[in-house]
């Protein structure tokens, strides 16, 4: 059994894990594989012993093996499901078992079942899928609660304001749009904290954004739709959370058939995760069909031209010019101009020729009808409270510290005098006075 695997935890939550089996090696064997991983891990050498550590601690996954004196797994697994049904079941069995087996998946409706002898990079990529999956569930769970609680909350704020409404008008717009703005910032929060997985990502999702909503607004899009594919843009990536090392430290071109794939299905686990959210719903349709091809050759959902959404057509463009510059898709990063051309050869086989020609204008005419606003690169001794941040405060490892349009106060300007404090790294900061 050869370990080949390195399954980092993208949440980084520390998880518990509990292993039971009446061989004391197995247990041993399993404990040493799993230990360099960070989980907390847990033995049991029957199921009474493991049911009894279950009344104990919070355990976030369970492994038993089938063949137990007492209780055999399948028993042991169906008790957990129905006294802790959130946490994950896998069960160890033998080719001989499978007749206990399936009578497990149907009693104790186990994640996974895994023939012994395995291999261990199959159980530690099983044990890894199935923790990060029970995090991005909870995840999921918590932001539908705050949802949930957000709209009750404005429920009863519009219930107690009917007969104040009209001199409320004002402060109550005011109130939400600095909601939608928070939830925004979030959102591009959350995406570069994606993106932190690998370096040459950082920033990608946030420039293909800015691209999405000038293409938007050039091609007369209603505010929502330049939304939609702005907030898609800024996720697009988010279905690359799981996927393995080796598919993100190549550019596309240069991974084999099989690898490209598993790598070409982040889209569909993107819109997996983010489709239960509903105000992410529309967002996570234009990231499911951004990778369609316009002329439909290839294409795994079956789209083409105009059946394909307008603003994954707008996406696939955007994504592809900035991946193209990154060295994302070929192992050269291309130029401006370079990347531009590959974009209008690809017009009407890859790429929508309405899009293309808009964004081709568009490009063509950066710097001869924008608006320029005068700004300033200052020290942090130089800040104070009332200047307006005129563009996203980063680290040099792409790490977000505070957005463009931020209002500076005391609070951020100490965060930022303590960062460079710490981390010895001078900032580049651009304000204007307001």
């Amino acid at each position: 059994m050869n370990q080949t695997a390195n399954p980092e935890s993208a949440s980084g939550a520390t998880f518990t894990v509990l292993i039971i089996d009446d061989e004391a090696n197995i247990l041993a064997a399993l404990k040493r594989l799993f230990q360099p991983f960070g989980y907390n891990i847990l033995t049991a050498e029957s199921g009474a012993e493991a049911l009894a550590l279950l009344e104990k601690e919070t355990i976030d996954l369970v492994i038993s093996d089938m063949r137990m004196p007492q209780m055999t797994g399948a028993e042991l697994l169906e008790q957990v499901r129905s006294k802790w049904p959130d946490v994950v079941r896998i069960l160890l069995t033998g080719y001989s078992d499978i007749n206990s087996t399936i009578a497990a998946i149907n009693r104790g409706e186990i994640y996974r079942y895994i023939s012994k002898p395995w291999t261990d990079n199959e159980i530690v990529l099983t044990v890894h899928d199935a923790l990060e999956r029970k995090h991005l569930l909870a995840e999921k769970q918590r932001l539908e609660a705050l949802t949930l609680r957000q709209n009750e909350e404005l429920k009863e704020l519009n219930a107690s304001l009917e007969d104040k409404v009209r001199q409320r008008t004002e402060e109550l717009h005011d109130a939400l749009e600095e909601l939608k703005k928070e939830y925004f910032a979030s959102i591009q929060v959350f995406a570069n904290l994606v993106e932190l997985r690998r370096g040459r990502m950082a920033g990608h999702s946030r420039r293909v954004a800015q691209l999405c909503r000038n293409i938007a607004h050039k091609m007369r899009l209603p505010e929502s739709a330049s939304l939609n594919v702005e907030t898609a843009a800024l996720l697009h990536h988010i279905g690359k959370i799981g996927l393995p090392d080796r598919l993100l430290d190549k550019p596309y071109t240069e991974l084999t058939n099989g690898d490209r794939a598993e790598f070409d299905k982040h889209p569909l686990r993107a819109a997996a995760i983010l489709m239960g959210l509903a105000p992410l719903a529309d967002a996570a349709q234009l990231i499911r069909c951004h990778r369609e091809h316009y002329d439909g050759v290839g294409n795994s959902l079956g789209l083409h031209a105009s059946a394909i959404p307008l603003g994954a057509r707008i996406l696939l463009v955007a994504s592809d010019f900035e991946s193209l510059q990154s060295g994302l898709i070929e192992h050269d990063m291309l130029t401006p101009v370079q990347a531009l051309n590959t974009i209008i050869n690809g017009r009407g086989i890859y790429y929508d020729p309405e899009v293309v020609d808009v964004f081709s204008e568009m490009v063509a005419n950066v710097g001869q009808t924008a608006h320029i606003e005068t700004e300033f690169q200052l020290s942090c001794d130089q800040l104070h409270e009332g200047m307006l941040l005129t563009r996203d405060v980063v680290t040099g490892k792409g790490i977000p510290l505070l957005l463009k349009d931020t209002v500076l106060n005391a609070t951020h300007i100490r965060e930022i005098k303590d960062f460079e404090m710490s981390e010895g790294e001078q900032l580049a900061i651009f304000t204007r006075t307001i």
